[in-house]
């Protein structure tokens, strides 16, 4: 039978799409909400997945070998000509994420002042004792202040002292509570101004150079061999919070600092929540499996997602799975410099509709340090797409008491195309555990 379902949550990180009739099967009753109507019993131990299939995705490469360095002083240079064109000469860098991005420094808790005349080399690290260490490799690149007291406190101290007048803080990464911090801590200032701008760096990041594509490359073959890693040894039995953790631990065994989100491991039915969390769900027999993972490395993160059954697929699971691939793989192969972004959104929310199911979520989002644009998403802002654009291609269905299918892969957009990441197989035999 027919009914309507309603769906919420993203791939892809926002909420949208119509919610249309789309076919589902209703399961037998009896039957658990988690459970799929294919084999019952339970399952084989699956069959190892043979790590030369992806060839280069089984090494643990990462592994003691650090990335390539970017050029930090060149990016330093292109923000100081980004506030020139806003009218300010100086600016305060506060988001972690974009101190990293400039300076290479990922230990958070810092903040970087540039502008003529700062210190001794035109930027200054404000941070504290606790990484006085750390900071050493900065030294080449920046004055190092090591505070006493509050932050904001201490950083009107670096700019009083070179008589700044107006300096650009990062209107999108500041609350208002902080913002007024920062207006009290300059008040004895002469007059000093805090201009809140958005967009500084964030502009700056969107399109990668050669080492930020290593680097992510990089993050994508480390979470590509856990995975390889992993899929031997899950079997029927096992919760999703038992296969996240030897994912995680996998990932990180081969040279990934951290997961840049929890990994979300959907057993049976919940793989219809597209930003589920793992519990103690259970897999089973016959039942579908949704992973989406990622790794980072040197602050750069990966992207995928794959969707398995333990077993054999039921009708409906092999339906949707097989219109899945066909969508990533048809906006995939459109991904081109000068394309709109929400073009290639439709490419695929349009296939998926075709056969009566929906997409509620965007098609993809760009990715290096964290989520960022483009995005391949009609509720955000559209975007021309450009060489060095790096975006996720994450098309789904998910059927409420059923499961769901996610197919991911991430992208580079080259001068001429796209270039994928990843490596790992989308067939539907692969994908199968036995």
């Amino acid at each position: 039978m027919a009914k309507r379902i309603t769906t919420g949550g993203s791939g892809s990180g926002d909420r949208g799409g119509r919610n249309k009739r789309a076919r589902v099967h209703t399961p037998a009753k009896g039957r658990g909400k988690g459970t799929s109507k294919g084999s019952g019993g339970s399952a084989r131990r699956p069959a190892p997945i043979k790590v030369a299939a992806v060839r280069g995705a089984g090494r643990a490469q990462a592994l003691g070998k650090r990335g390539p360095t970017p050029d930090f002083a060149a990016r330093i240079a292109r923000l100081l000509s980004e506030t020139r064109k806003r009218g300010v000469e100086h600016a305060v860098i506060s988001h972690s994420t974009d101190v990293g991005y400039l300076t290479g420094f990922l230990g958070g808790d810092s903040v970087l002042c540039v502008g003529p005349e700062l210190g001794s080399k035109g930027a200054v690290i404000v941070s504290d004792g606790r990484y006085a260490e750390e900071l050493e490799p900065q030294h080449t690149l920046a004055d190092v202040v090591l505070r006493t007291k509050g932050m904001w406190e201490t950083v009107g101290d670096v700019l009083k002292r070179q008589r700044v007048a107006r300096f650009a803080v990062q209107a999108e990464h500041l609350s208002v509570a902080e913002y007024e911090t920062i207006q009290r801590a300059m008040a004895s200032g002469d007059g000093m101004e805090a201009v809140a701008i958005s967009g500084l760096v964030g502009a700056l990041r969107l399109v990668k150079d050669e080492a930020e594509i290593e680097l992510i490359q990089t993050a994508i073959r480390i979470q590509e061999a856990a995975l390889l890693a992993v899929l031997p040894t899950i079997r029927a039995g096992q919760t999703e919070l038992e296969i996240a953790a030897n994912l995680e631990a996998e990932m990180k065994k081969r040279g990934s600092s951290r997961c840049w989100f929890d990994s979300i491991v959907g057993a049976r039915a919940n793989g219809s929540l597209p930003h589920y969390r793992p519990a103690r769900t259970k897999t089973a027999a016959g039942a579908p499996l949704l992973i989406d993972w990622g790794a980072t490395f040197e602050g750069y993160c990966g992207d995928m997602t794959r969707t398995f059954s333990l077993g054999k697929w039921s009708k409906t699971m092999r339906e949707i799975y097989e219109i899945v691939r066909e969508a990533q793989e048809m906006s995939a192969a459109a991904l081109a410099p000068g394309r709109m972004a929400h073009s290639i959104d439709r490419i695929a929310r349009e296939h998926i509709e075709k056969h009566g199911y929906e997409l509620p979520h965007g098609l993809g989002h760009g990715l290096g340090m964290t989520k960022e644009p483009p995005y391949l998403n009609p509720l955000m802002a559209d975007m021309e797409l450009r060489p060095g654009h790096v975006v996720t291609v994450e098309p789904g269905i998910y059927l409420p008491g059923i499961g769901g299918v996610r197919i991911e892969d991430l992208y580079v957009i080259t001068e001429t195309g796209a270039r994928n990441f990843c490596r790992l197989p989308k067939m539907l035999e692969w994908s199968t555990l036995r």
